[in-house]
Protein backbone atom coordinates (compact mmCIF):
# COMPACT_ATOMS: atom_id res chain seq x y z
CA UNK A 1 0.00 0.00 0.00
CA UNK A 2 1.16 3.10 -1.11
CA UNK A 3 2.43 5.87 1.96
CA UNK A 4 -0.55 8.11 0.74
CA UNK A 5 -2.98 5.58 0.92
CA UNK A 6 -1.99 4.31 4.40
CA UNK A 7 -2.02 7.78 5.55
CA UNK A 8 -5.80 7.93 4.63
CA UNK A 9 -6.34 4.27 6.27
CA UNK A 10 -4.76 5.43 9.10
CA UNK A 11 -7.16 8.86 9.09
CA UNK A 12 -10.43 6.91 8.41
CA UNK A 13 -9.80 4.64 11.37
CA UNK A 14 -10.27 7.45 13.58
CA UNK A 15 -13.23 8.65 12.29
CA UNK A 16 -15.84 6.34 14.25
CA UNK A 17 -16.65 8.38 16.94
CA UNK A 18 -16.68 6.02 20.52
CA UNK A 19 -18.63 6.00 23.61
CA UNK A 20 -18.97 3.33 25.93
CA UNK A 21 -22.15 3.38 27.61
CA UNK A 22 -21.58 -0.24 30.24
CA UNK A 23 -21.63 2.15 33.52
CA UNK A 24 -25.38 0.69 34.26
CA UNK A 25 -23.67 -2.71 34.07
CA UNK A 26 -20.47 -2.24 36.15
CA UNK A 27 -20.56 -3.42 40.07
CA UNK A 28 -19.19 -0.46 41.86
CA UNK A 29 -20.46 0.60 45.68
CA UNK A 30 -23.26 -2.16 45.93
CA UNK A 31 -22.36 -5.09 47.98
CA UNK A 32 -23.35 -8.23 49.03
CA UNK A 33 -25.49 -8.01 52.48
CA UNK A 34 -27.31 -11.17 52.28
CA UNK A 35 -30.12 -9.90 50.33
CA UNK A 36 -32.74 -11.95 48.64
CA UNK A 37 -33.69 -11.93 44.67
CA UNK A 38 -37.20 -10.73 45.36
CA UNK A 39 -35.79 -7.21 44.77
CA UNK A 40 -34.85 -6.99 41.49
CA UNK A 41 -38.55 -9.24 40.48
CA UNK A 42 -40.14 -5.78 42.50
CA UNK A 43 -37.92 -3.51 40.40
CA UNK A 44 -38.89 -5.47 36.78
CA UNK A 45 -42.36 -5.16 38.05
CA UNK A 46 -42.65 -1.69 39.16
CA UNK A 47 -40.83 -0.38 35.61
CA UNK A 48 -42.36 -2.64 33.30
CA UNK A 49 -46.20 -1.85 34.32
CA UNK A 50 -45.88 1.74 33.61
CA UNK A 51 -44.41 0.74 30.53
CA UNK A 52 -47.89 -1.18 30.00
CA UNK A 53 -50.30 0.72 31.94
CA UNK A 54 -49.31 3.50 29.20
CA UNK A 55 -49.98 1.32 26.14
CA UNK A 56 -53.53 0.17 27.93
CA UNK A 57 -55.60 2.47 26.87
CA UNK A 58 -54.72 2.16 23.44
CA UNK A 59 -54.72 -1.50 23.15
CA UNK A 60 -58.33 -2.15 25.62
CA UNK A 61 -59.39 1.80 26.85
CA UNK A 62 -62.59 0.02 28.07
CA UNK A 63 -61.54 -2.46 31.02
CA UNK A 64 -60.28 -2.38 34.15
CA UNK A 65 -57.10 -3.29 35.29
CA UNK A 66 -57.00 -5.27 38.67
CA UNK A 67 -54.36 -7.01 40.88
CA UNK A 68 -55.02 -10.40 41.18
CA UNK A 69 -56.30 -9.88 44.91
CA UNK A 70 -59.19 -8.08 43.10
CA UNK A 71 -60.34 -10.78 40.34
CA UNK A 72 -63.81 -11.48 40.77
CA UNK A 73 -65.51 -14.74 38.77
CA UNK A 74 -66.54 -13.93 35.62
CA UNK A 75 -65.71 -10.25 35.31
CA UNK A 76 -63.73 -9.41 32.47
CA UNK A 77 -60.70 -6.88 33.25
CA UNK A 78 -57.02 -6.87 32.63
CA UNK A 79 -54.07 -7.91 35.36
CA UNK A 80 -50.14 -6.67 35.04
CA UNK A 81 -47.73 -8.96 36.61
CA UNK A 82 -44.58 -11.30 36.16
CA UNK A 83 -45.15 -14.83 34.40
CA UNK A 84 -43.86 -17.46 36.51
CA UNK A 85 -43.77 -20.87 34.29
CA UNK A 86 -43.83 -24.37 36.10
CA UNK A 87 -41.98 -26.90 34.95
CA UNK A 88 -41.75 -30.27 35.95
CA UNK A 89 -38.57 -30.97 34.07
CA UNK A 90 -37.13 -27.88 35.40
CA UNK A 91 -33.34 -29.14 37.41
CA UNK A 92 -33.40 -28.97 40.65
CA UNK A 93 -30.75 -29.87 43.71
CA UNK A 94 -32.48 -32.54 44.63
CA UNK A 95 -32.17 -34.27 41.40
CA UNK A 96 -28.58 -33.37 41.65
CA UNK A 97 -28.33 -35.25 44.54
CA UNK A 98 -29.86 -37.84 43.59
CA UNK A 99 -27.74 -38.60 40.21
CA UNK A 100 -24.81 -38.63 42.50
CA UNK A 101 -26.75 -41.55 44.40
CA UNK A 102 -27.92 -43.29 41.48
CA UNK A 103 -25.92 -45.74 40.34
CA UNK A 104 -27.27 -45.75 36.89
CA UNK A 105 -26.65 -41.95 35.16
CA UNK A 106 -29.79 -40.16 34.21
CA UNK A 107 -29.53 -38.53 30.24
CA UNK A 108 -29.43 -34.98 30.74
CA UNK A 109 -31.49 -33.38 28.11
CA UNK A 110 -30.74 -29.86 26.48
CA UNK A 111 -34.57 -28.71 26.72
CA UNK A 112 -36.45 -28.76 29.62
CA UNK A 113 -40.35 -28.33 28.38
CA UNK A 114 -42.82 -30.85 28.70
CA UNK A 115 -46.45 -30.86 27.93
CA UNK A 116 -47.36 -30.76 31.02
CA UNK A 117 -45.80 -26.58 31.90
CA UNK A 118 -48.17 -24.11 32.53
CA UNK A 119 -48.08 -20.52 33.48
CA UNK A 120 -48.49 -18.51 36.24
CA UNK A 121 -49.13 -14.97 36.84
CA UNK A 122 -48.17 -13.13 39.84
CA UNK A 123 -47.71 -9.43 41.10
CA UNK A 124 -47.77 -8.41 44.72
CA UNK A 125 -51.07 -9.09 45.71
CA UNK A 126 -51.12 -12.85 44.88
CA UNK A 127 -50.73 -15.31 42.13
CA UNK A 128 -53.37 -17.14 39.17
CA UNK A 129 -52.36 -19.56 36.90
CA UNK A 130 -53.29 -18.72 33.66
CA UNK A 131 -55.48 -21.09 31.77
CA UNK A 132 -57.03 -20.95 27.57
CA UNK A 133 -54.81 -21.94 24.45
CA UNK A 134 -53.81 -17.95 24.10
CA UNK A 135 -50.63 -18.03 25.49
CA UNK A 136 -48.71 -21.26 24.49
CA UNK A 137 -46.38 -22.04 27.63
CA UNK A 138 -43.36 -22.75 24.75
CA UNK A 139 -43.10 -19.23 24.05
CA UNK A 140 -42.61 -17.57 27.32
CA UNK A 141 -40.35 -18.13 30.05
CA UNK A 142 -40.16 -17.28 34.26
CA UNK A 143 -39.22 -13.36 34.92
CA UNK A 144 -41.45 -11.65 31.61
CA UNK A 145 -44.20 -9.05 32.87
CA UNK A 146 -47.15 -8.99 30.59
CA UNK A 147 -50.66 -7.54 30.92
CA UNK A 148 -53.10 -10.31 30.04
CA UNK A 149 -57.09 -9.51 29.40
CA UNK A 150 -59.50 -12.07 30.37
CA UNK A 151 -61.43 -13.49 33.75
CA UNK A 152 -61.56 -15.59 36.77
CA UNK A 153 -63.13 -19.25 36.11
CA UNK A 154 -65.18 -21.06 38.66
CA UNK A 155 -62.06 -23.40 39.49
CA UNK A 156 -60.08 -20.04 40.15
CA UNK A 157 -58.29 -20.34 36.96
CA UNK A 158 -57.77 -16.85 34.79
CA UNK A 159 -58.69 -17.63 31.45
CA UNK A 160 -57.09 -15.36 29.11
CA UNK A 161 -58.41 -13.78 25.80
CA UNK A 162 -55.54 -11.84 24.80
CA UNK A 163 -52.58 -10.38 26.22
CA UNK A 164 -50.03 -7.60 25.69
CA UNK A 165 -46.47 -7.33 26.11
CA UNK A 166 -44.35 -4.15 26.14
CA UNK A 167 -43.16 -4.41 22.62
CA UNK A 168 -39.76 -2.62 21.12
CA UNK A 169 -38.55 0.52 23.02
CA UNK A 170 -38.81 3.73 21.91
CA UNK A 171 -35.40 4.05 19.42
CA UNK A 172 -33.36 7.21 19.18
CA UNK A 173 -33.12 8.24 15.53
CA UNK A 174 -29.62 6.78 13.34
CA UNK A 175 -27.50 9.44 11.65
CA UNK A 176 -28.77 9.55 8.05
CA UNK A 177 -26.53 7.38 5.79
CA UNK A 178 -23.24 8.51 4.88
CA UNK A 179 -21.36 8.36 1.56
CA UNK A 180 -17.89 6.44 3.37
CA UNK A 181 -18.28 2.72 3.88
CA UNK A 182 -17.27 1.65 7.54
CA UNK A 183 -16.95 -1.32 9.50
CA UNK A 184 -17.40 -3.40 12.66
CA UNK A 185 -16.50 -6.59 12.85
CA UNK A 186 -17.54 -8.96 15.61
CA UNK A 187 -15.73 -12.15 16.56
CA UNK A 188 -16.98 -14.64 19.01
CA UNK A 189 -15.56 -18.29 20.96
CA UNK A 190 -11.93 -17.92 20.23
CA UNK A 191 -11.48 -20.27 22.80
CA UNK A 192 -7.58 -20.61 23.02
CA UNK A 193 -6.12 -23.21 24.88
CA UNK A 194 -8.51 -26.01 23.65
CA UNK A 195 -7.63 -28.14 20.54
CA UNK A 196 -10.26 -26.88 18.61
CA UNK A 197 -8.51 -23.48 18.59
CA UNK A 198 -6.28 -23.25 15.34
CA UNK A 199 -3.63 -20.35 15.60
CA UNK A 200 -3.10 -20.08 11.56
CA UNK A 201 -6.97 -19.38 11.43
CA UNK A 202 -6.92 -16.65 13.78
CA UNK A 203 -3.81 -15.37 12.76
CA UNK A 204 -5.10 -14.98 9.12
CA UNK A 205 -7.83 -12.80 10.49
CA UNK A 206 -5.50 -11.05 12.11
CA UNK A 207 -3.68 -10.25 9.09
CA UNK A 208 -7.03 -9.28 7.29
CA UNK A 209 -8.14 -6.87 10.16
CA UNK A 210 -4.99 -5.08 10.51
CA UNK A 211 -4.19 -5.12 6.89
CA UNK A 212 -1.36 -7.40 5.93
CA UNK A 213 -3.44 -9.91 4.04
CA UNK A 214 -5.10 -9.61 0.58
CA UNK A 215 -4.26 -7.51 -2.31
CA UNK A 216 -4.16 -3.46 -2.21
CA UNK A 217 -8.34 -3.22 -3.02
CA UNK A 218 -8.97 -6.03 0.22
CA UNK A 219 -6.22 -3.79 2.26
CA UNK A 220 -8.27 -0.90 1.57
CA UNK A 221 -11.36 -2.28 2.58
CA UNK A 222 -9.43 -3.75 6.01
CA UNK A 223 -8.84 -0.27 6.14
CA UNK A 224 -12.31 1.28 6.97
CA UNK A 225 -12.66 -1.29 9.57
CA UNK A 226 -13.24 0.89 12.30
CA UNK A 227 -13.36 -1.43 15.48
CA UNK A 228 -13.33 -5.20 16.28
CA UNK A 229 -15.56 -6.60 19.04
CA UNK A 230 -14.58 -9.82 20.74
CA UNK A 231 -17.51 -11.03 22.14
CA UNK A 232 -16.40 -14.23 24.76
CA UNK A 233 -15.55 -17.12 25.51
CA UNK A 234 -11.72 -15.80 24.31
CA UNK A 235 -9.54 -18.03 26.52
CA UNK A 236 -10.52 -21.06 27.86
CA UNK A 237 -8.36 -22.80 31.20
CA UNK A 238 -9.23 -25.96 32.38
CA UNK A 239 -11.80 -26.30 35.38
CA UNK A 240 -9.50 -28.53 37.18
CA UNK A 241 -7.38 -25.48 38.10
CA UNK A 242 -10.26 -24.08 39.77
CA UNK A 243 -10.38 -26.65 42.58
CA UNK A 244 -9.30 -24.45 45.29
CA UNK A 245 -5.90 -27.00 45.50
CA UNK A 246 -2.67 -25.18 44.60
CA UNK A 247 -1.17 -25.36 41.27
CA UNK A 248 2.03 -27.64 40.90
CA UNK A 249 4.91 -25.90 39.20
CA UNK A 250 4.68 -28.26 36.26
CA UNK A 251 1.10 -27.19 35.65
CA UNK A 252 1.54 -22.95 35.66
CA UNK A 253 2.31 -23.08 32.29
CA UNK A 254 -1.13 -24.59 31.19
CA UNK A 255 -2.76 -22.19 33.29
CA UNK A 256 -1.28 -18.76 31.46
CA UNK A 257 -0.16 -20.28 28.45
CA UNK A 258 -3.95 -19.52 27.27
CA UNK A 259 -3.70 -16.66 28.33
CA UNK A 260 -0.16 -15.38 26.97
CA UNK A 261 -0.89 -16.47 23.55
CA UNK A 262 -4.19 -14.95 22.96
CA UNK A 263 -2.03 -11.58 24.36
CA UNK A 264 0.17 -11.69 22.09
CA UNK A 265 -2.47 -11.89 18.82
CA UNK A 266 -4.59 -8.80 20.74
CA UNK A 267 -0.94 -6.50 20.85
CA UNK A 268 -0.91 -7.39 16.92
CA UNK A 269 -4.58 -5.98 17.11
CA UNK A 270 -4.46 -3.32 18.81
CA UNK A 271 -1.45 -1.18 17.28
CA UNK A 272 -3.70 -1.53 14.25
CA UNK A 273 -7.12 -0.49 15.53
CA UNK A 274 -9.48 -0.36 18.73
CA UNK A 275 -10.93 -3.26 20.14
CA UNK A 276 -13.23 -4.34 22.69
CA UNK A 277 -13.00 -7.54 24.59
CA UNK A 278 -16.26 -9.03 26.73
CA UNK A 279 -16.12 -11.96 29.41
CA UNK A 280 -17.82 -15.31 28.57
CA UNK A 281 -18.52 -18.50 30.67
CA UNK A 282 -15.56 -19.82 30.12
CA UNK A 283 -13.37 -16.62 30.66
CA UNK A 284 -11.38 -16.09 34.02
CA UNK A 285 -14.09 -13.49 35.33
CA UNK A 286 -17.54 -13.80 37.57
CA UNK A 287 -20.08 -16.11 36.36
CA UNK A 288 -22.92 -14.31 36.83
CA UNK A 289 -24.37 -11.36 34.78
CA UNK A 290 -23.57 -9.03 34.11
CA UNK A 291 -19.78 -10.26 33.97
CA UNK A 292 -17.30 -7.58 35.15
CA UNK A 293 -14.38 -6.73 32.17
CA UNK A 294 -11.14 -8.82 32.03
CA UNK A 295 -8.56 -7.65 34.14
CA UNK A 296 -6.24 -5.59 32.50
CA UNK A 297 -3.37 -7.12 33.93
CA UNK A 298 -3.90 -10.26 32.22
CA UNK A 299 -2.78 -8.60 28.85
CA UNK A 300 0.13 -6.92 29.15
CA UNK A 301 1.07 -6.45 25.99
CA UNK A 302 -2.50 -5.02 24.63
CA UNK A 303 -2.80 -3.12 27.64
CA UNK A 304 -0.37 -0.68 26.84
CA UNK A 305 -2.07 0.56 24.51
CA UNK A 306 -5.24 2.88 24.81
CA UNK A 307 -6.58 1.29 21.87
CA UNK A 308 -7.68 -1.73 24.37
CA UNK A 309 -11.08 -1.91 25.96
CA UNK A 310 -12.14 -4.80 28.49
CA UNK A 311 -15.61 -4.40 28.67
CA UNK A 312 -18.14 -5.48 30.49
CA UNK A 313 -20.70 -8.75 29.18
CA UNK A 314 -23.44 -7.31 28.88
CA UNK A 315 -22.06 -4.74 26.60
CA UNK A 316 -23.61 -1.16 25.73
CA UNK A 317 -21.77 1.44 23.03
CA UNK A 318 -21.74 3.91 20.19
CA UNK A 319 -20.16 4.14 17.29
CA UNK A 320 -21.23 7.27 15.21
CA UNK A 321 -24.31 7.50 16.83
CA UNK A 322 -25.57 4.14 16.21
CA UNK A 323 -26.06 2.41 19.44
CA UNK A 324 -24.90 -1.30 19.90
CA UNK A 325 -26.09 -3.92 22.59
CA UNK A 326 -24.79 -7.38 23.17
CA UNK A 327 -23.89 -10.41 24.97
CA UNK A 328 -21.91 -13.04 24.61
CA UNK A 329 -24.84 -15.41 24.69
CA UNK A 330 -25.82 -16.58 28.16
CA UNK A 331 -28.98 -15.42 27.97
CA UNK A 332 -29.49 -16.73 24.13
CA UNK A 333 -28.51 -20.19 25.82
CA UNK A 334 -30.48 -19.91 29.02
CA UNK A 335 -33.78 -19.31 26.54
CA UNK A 336 -33.18 -21.97 24.66
CA UNK A 337 -33.04 -24.52 27.45
CA UNK A 338 -36.45 -23.03 29.07
CA UNK A 339 -38.88 -22.51 25.58
CA UNK A 340 -38.98 -22.95 21.86
CA UNK A 341 -38.24 -20.69 18.85
CA UNK A 342 -37.51 -21.44 15.09
CA UNK A 343 -34.27 -19.79 15.62
CA UNK A 344 -31.77 -18.21 18.27
CA UNK A 345 -32.66 -14.84 16.37
CA UNK A 346 -35.95 -15.32 17.19
CA UNK A 347 -35.38 -15.77 21.06
CA UNK A 348 -33.09 -12.11 20.13
CA UNK A 349 -36.43 -10.89 18.84
CA UNK A 350 -38.78 -11.91 21.88
CA UNK A 351 -35.92 -10.35 24.55
CA UNK A 352 -36.44 -7.29 22.44
CA UNK A 353 -39.99 -7.06 22.66
CA UNK A 354 -40.26 -8.22 26.35
CA UNK A 355 -37.99 -5.10 26.76
CA UNK A 356 -35.26 -7.20 29.20
CA UNK A 357 -31.78 -8.76 27.95
CA UNK A 358 -31.94 -11.48 30.17
CA UNK A 359 -35.30 -12.41 31.18
CA UNK A 360 -34.35 -15.81 33.04
CA UNK A 361 -32.30 -14.18 36.06
CA UNK A 362 -32.21 -14.94 38.13
CA UNK A 363 -34.17 -17.94 38.28
CA UNK A 364 -32.35 -19.92 35.75
CA UNK A 365 -29.41 -17.97 34.77
CA UNK A 366 -27.19 -16.22 37.67
CA UNK A 367 -26.81 -12.86 38.34
CA UNK A 368 -26.02 -10.60 41.03
CA UNK A 369 -28.92 -9.73 43.72
CA UNK A 370 -29.39 -6.21 42.93
CA UNK A 371 -31.42 -3.98 45.93
CA UNK A 372 -32.34 -1.22 43.99
CA UNK A 373 -32.77 -1.56 39.87
CA UNK A 374 -32.96 -4.36 37.43
CA UNK A 375 -29.73 -3.33 34.74
CA UNK A 376 -31.19 -5.45 31.92
CA UNK A 377 -34.14 -3.79 31.36
CA UNK A 378 -33.96 -2.81 27.25
CA UNK A 379 -35.43 1.56 28.01
CA UNK A 380 -33.30 2.50 24.61
CA UNK A 381 -33.79 0.00 21.54
CA UNK A 382 -30.33 -0.69 19.87
CA UNK A 383 -29.52 -0.25 16.16
CA UNK A 384 -27.57 -2.99 16.50
CA UNK A 385 -28.01 -6.58 18.77
CA UNK A 386 -25.31 -9.14 18.95
CA UNK A 387 -25.14 -12.21 20.61
CA UNK A 388 -21.84 -14.18 20.56
CA UNK A 389 -20.89 -17.88 21.05
CA UNK A 390 -23.73 -19.40 18.68
CA UNK A 391 -24.08 -22.62 16.42
CA UNK A 392 -23.74 -20.67 13.40
CA UNK A 393 -24.31 -17.07 11.99
CA UNK A 394 -27.67 -15.68 11.17
CA UNK A 395 -28.42 -12.28 10.58
CA UNK A 396 -32.05 -10.69 10.25
CA UNK A 397 -33.34 -6.38 10.19
CA UNK A 398 -36.31 -5.99 12.63
CA UNK A 399 -38.66 -3.32 12.19
CA UNK A 400 -40.92 -1.85 14.47
CA UNK A 401 -44.18 -0.44 15.12
CA UNK A 402 -42.75 3.04 15.53
CA UNK A 403 -40.22 2.92 12.55
CA UNK A 404 -37.74 1.22 14.66
CA UNK A 405 -35.01 -0.62 12.91
CA UNK A 406 -32.45 -2.89 14.71
CA UNK A 407 -30.16 -5.28 12.76
CA UNK A 408 -29.83 -8.86 15.02
CA UNK A 409 -26.90 -10.84 14.59
CA UNK A 410 -26.07 -14.17 15.99
CA UNK A 411 -22.25 -14.77 15.91
CA UNK A 412 -20.75 -18.29 15.66
CA UNK A 413 -17.81 -19.97 17.51
CA UNK A 414 -14.97 -18.84 15.77
CA UNK A 415 -12.89 -22.02 16.81
CA UNK A 416 -15.43 -24.24 15.29
CA UNK A 417 -16.65 -22.19 11.82
CA UNK A 418 -14.15 -19.52 10.98
CA UNK A 419 -16.57 -17.01 10.49
CA UNK A 420 -16.33 -13.42 11.34
CA UNK A 421 -19.07 -10.74 10.95
CA UNK A 422 -18.72 -7.54 9.28
CA UNK A 423 -21.24 -5.18 9.91
CA UNK A 424 -21.29 -2.01 7.85
CA UNK A 425 -22.43 1.22 9.72
CA UNK A 426 -23.71 3.35 6.88
CA UNK A 427 -26.50 1.09 6.18
CA UNK A 428 -26.20 -1.58 9.12
CA UNK A 429 -25.49 -4.27 6.27
CA UNK A 430 -24.10 -7.12 7.27
CA UNK A 431 -22.08 -10.30 6.02
CA UNK A 432 -19.83 -13.32 6.96
CA UNK A 433 -15.61 -13.68 6.76
CA UNK A 434 -14.92 -16.95 6.50
CA UNK A 435 -11.27 -18.31 7.18
CA UNK A 436 -9.71 -21.85 6.41
CA UNK A 437 -6.56 -23.54 6.39
CA UNK A 438 -7.65 -26.28 4.65
CA UNK A 439 -5.49 -27.31 1.51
Amino acid sequence: MADSEMGEATLERKLAVYRNLDERFVIREERYKGQQFSHIYFMRLHHMRSQLQSLIPKWKPHLPVNTVLGLEEGKECIIVGTLYKHMKLKPSILDEYSKERSAIPLVKPHNFMSTDDHLILEDESGRVKLAGPMLAPSAFVTGIVIAVHGKETSEGDFFVEDFLEAGLAPQVDRPLDSREDKFVAFVSGLSVGTNAFNPLQFQLLVDHITGHLGDENEQRISSKIVRLVIVGNSMHISHGFFSGQTVAPKDHAKLTEPIRELDIFLTQLVAALPVDIMPGCNDPANYSLPQQPLHRCLFAGASAYNTFVSCTNPHHFELDNVQFVGTSGQNIDDLYKYSDAKDKIEFMERTLRWRHLAPTAPNTLGCYPYVDKDPFLIESCPHVYFVGNQEKYETRLLQGPDKQLVRLISIPRFCETGVAVMLNLRNLECHALSFSTNL
